[in-house]
């Protein structure tokens, strides 16, 4: 079941260095939520923030909250493994596992928790393959690498493995940002197709992607180079592409800054 995130006053930090500042942002159940703004607001560290990817670097730490249905992940007890699965991600460049063959990549984290029969792992399998669109194409070479697919369809299989071991959110980091027009089409009506099923934050360059994929858009920026980013605005996708509060924003999308 797809759950909304609540983040308040959250900062972050690498060491000394401080990525972001302060932002506040409530991200709705079952809907895209697009990030969007310059290279350096910090948008790739807020996604790993999201799911505690950002504590695996030496060095990083965080203040505030982040809250999944109201419950902070980073309070005492939570474990941080636990979190991941639940709020699973998809990174820039596809990286499925290179010894593996498809069916392995997609079952990877149902292995970890040792707890799936082989049987239930191939239904998870196929299961979770024809959710992404992937099933017809690789059906009949489950045995095969995953790394021999094309870039468009190994993007695929990493969101099925992703989703395979049910999370209620997923996180994609510029996810079409290596991929063809027609590759990044497909992940694109994959997004509209699975947002019912999950709550997706993306993080895009791509204006057009985020008009077209996103519900909602907040647009993050930095005063100057080695700032911390900040939350500018956010609201309903159609409102900040046409009818921006900040004139930040307005600047951003129509390219005369960023």
């Amino acid at each position: 079941m797809a759950k909304s995130i609540d983040v308040e006053e959250m900062s972050a930090w690498f060491g000394a260095h401080q990525i972001l500042e302060n932002v506040s942002l409530a991200i709705t159940a079952s809907q895209v939520t697009a990030l969007i703004g310059p290279s350096g607001c910090g948008k790739s560290t807020f996604i790993r923030v999201l799911n505690r990817l950002h504590e695996v670097v030496t060095g990083a730490s965080i203040t505030g909250q982040v809250r999944l249905d109201g419950q902070d992940i980073y309070a005492g007890g939570q474990d941080a493994t636990a979190v991941r699965r639940t709020i699973g991600m998809v990174f820039q460049r596809p990286n499925p596992f290179p010894t593996m063959s498809i069916r392995d990549n997609v079952v990877a984290g149902l292995r970890l928790n040792g707890t799936v029969s082989n049987a239930e792992m191939d239904d998870v399998a196929e299961r979770s393959l024809r959710l992404v669109g992937l099933w017809d194409e690789v059906r009949d070479r489950l045995g095969k690498p995953g790394v021999g697919l094309s870039g468009g369809q190994q993007q695929r299989l990493c969101i099925a493995r992703a989703i395979a071991v049910k999370p209620e959110v997923l996180l994609m980091d510029e996810p079409c940002s290596s991929l063809d027009p027609s590759s990044t089409l497909a992940i694109e009506d994959l997004i509209a197709d699975l947002k019912g099923r999950y709550t997706i934050v993306i993080v895009t360059h791509n204006m057009q992607q985020a008009a077209r994929v996103s519900d909602t858009t907040a647009f993050l920026t930095i005063t100057e180079a080695g700032e911390p980013g900040r939350l500018v605005e956010v609201g309903p996708t159609s409102q900040i592409f046409t009818r921006p509060s900040d004139p930040r924003t307005e600047a951003y999308i129509t390219g005369r800054f960023g």
